[in-house]
């Protein structure tokens, strides 16, 4: 005998054998991961010799504390509806025990179970129930990738090797995706190092290379005496520190200009070794932050425009995801002047606009003033824009320096500032040198402007 069901339910009950009354069994098909946005059917098999009573499809959450009814279907009445508002525009009702999600979402990740009740063959009053579960596993892939340079802007030193760290921040991903770094097309071997302990700061070497002394200021005699290993370059028992008290009693020296000032002798040519670090947080919305870090002792001479890549790979990924970075001392700073006639009480901005090449990392920027402080007293002042407020007739033909480096190299650009009489400011009497008091004179104004545009052309 087959169980007499209502018509659009027929296609799931098979023909069964009496065994003994109240006979039910609930499976749910397993589901492989599924990529956000994709279609995903939920099935529930069942066998039974009862009559059908209800089938109720749950969402489990909070560790199985919460069930979610997402659909019900009630024999007694040959109804079905649906208890989950977000649900009700996205289900498609293939079969009764069939629930299609047309496009899954992060939040859908999780378990689900299917409740089948059926009343007992002996007693029609008694409901046997069963149950199946399943568990939907939602990925989703990076949706954005960037690498960055930790501790930016930062100086160029040619007294002393530094470390350098590059950053690559991979958001949007679940799980955690695979994330590596690649120089120049070619996959980096790197030295992995733990994930930091909670609350700790990010890690730097220590360093790996380190002089506290230029050694392009080293005497010939004794960089050749250390560098073949022909004994201590101080011999004596109690060593002074440093150089300075060998220097009076050498008297070869060696031209600057036979050792690069910019690649200082602390640079080698050797591979350098790549320190790595991988970390990952995760995030309200299901997905996972993810963090790697690539740590080396920086060699000016050979990473100046090297080409850093960081790659990612993930299971809802076809392609690796890319983003890359060369890096690069600033060259050719481009600087403006406004207003280009400055004339006495106005305020004058000098802005670095650019440069002559793509400059990574971020430049440090530094303003001096040649020969003397800052209208404002200080020495210097950092930042791409240097701000003289209602500046005096006293700034005419100043010069002022802009020093723009990273760790890979330094750049200086000047300009000058000439500064023209301003006829809305009314003159008051002259004191005894023919001049007003606390402003240079008309005359001295332009003659020192005659001579700065002299000097210019």
């Amino acid at each position: 005998p087959v169980i007499q069901t209502p018509l659009e339910l027929s296609s799931l009950f098979l023909p069964f054998f009496p065994t003994f009354p109240g006979y039910l069994t609930v499976s749910i098909e397993p589901l492989p991961p599924v990529v956000v946005g994709d279609a995903v059917t939920l099935k529930c098999n069942f066998k039974t010799d009862g009559k059908m009573r209800e089938i109720v499809w749950y969402r489990v959450t909070d560790g199985g504390t919460i069930k979610q009814k997402i659909f019900t279907f009630d024999a007694m009445f040959s109804t079905n509806f649906s208890q989950m508002e977000n649900y009700r525009k996205r289900e498609d009702l293939v079969y009764q025990s069939t629930v299609r999600l047309p496009e899954v979402r992060i939040s859908d990740n999780g378990p689900y179970e299917c409740h089948v009740g059926i009343y007992d063959r002996a007693t029609r009053e008694k409901v046997v129930l069963a149950s199946g579960n399943v568990f939907l596993n939602v990925m989703a892939p990076p949706t954005s990738i960037s690498v960055l340079a930790a501790d930016t802007p930062a100086p160029f030193s040619r007294y002393q090797a530094q470390n350098f760290t590059l950053v690559c921040v991979v958001s949007g991903g679940k799980p955690a995706p695979l994330v590596y770094f690649k120089r120049d097309g070619e996959p980096i071997e790197a030295t992995p190092l733990p994930e930091p302990p909670a609350g700790a700061s990010s890690w730097a070497p220590r360093n790996l290379l380190h002089r506290d002394l230029d050694d392009t200021k080293l005497p010939k005699s004794l960089a050749a005496e250390g560098e073949l290993g022909m004994g201590n370059p101080f011999p004596t028992a109690d060593p002074p520190r440093g150089l300075a008290a060998e220097r009076d009693s050498v008297t070869e020296s060696i031209p600057e200009t036979v050792v690069s000032r910019e690649f200082p002798r602390w640079v080698h040519m050797a591979e350098p070794i790549y320190y790595f670090r991988h970390t990952h947080a995760p995030v309200s919305d299901g997905t996972v932050e993810a963090r790697a870090t690539l740590t080396w002792t920086l060699n000016p001479q050979i990473d100046n425009e090297a080409l850093f890549s960081c790659e990612v790979k993930h299971p809802a990924l076809s392609m690796p995801m890319q983003s890359e970075v060369t890096l690069v001392a600033p060259k050719g700073p481009k600087i403006t002047m406004t207003p280009t006639r400055a004339r006495v009480g106005d305020t004058v901005r000098i802005l670095v606009q650019g440069f002559q090449n793509e400059v990574f990392p971020e430049p440090l920027f530094t303003w001096t003033r040649v020969g003397s402080r800052l209208l404002d007293g200080s020495a210097e002042h950092d930042g791409k824009e240097l701000v003289l407020e209602r500046v005096p007739a006293e700034l005419n033909g100043s010069m002022y320096r802009c020093t723009a480096q990273n760790p890979l190299g330094s750049t200086d650009t000047h300009t000058r500032l000439i500064v023209f009489e301003n006829p809305n400011i009314p003159r008051g009497p002259e004191d005894s040198n023919g001049s007003l008091p606390g402003h240079c004179g008309f005359r001295f104004v332009l003659a020192l402007t005659l001579t700065v545009i002299l000097e210019l052309t």
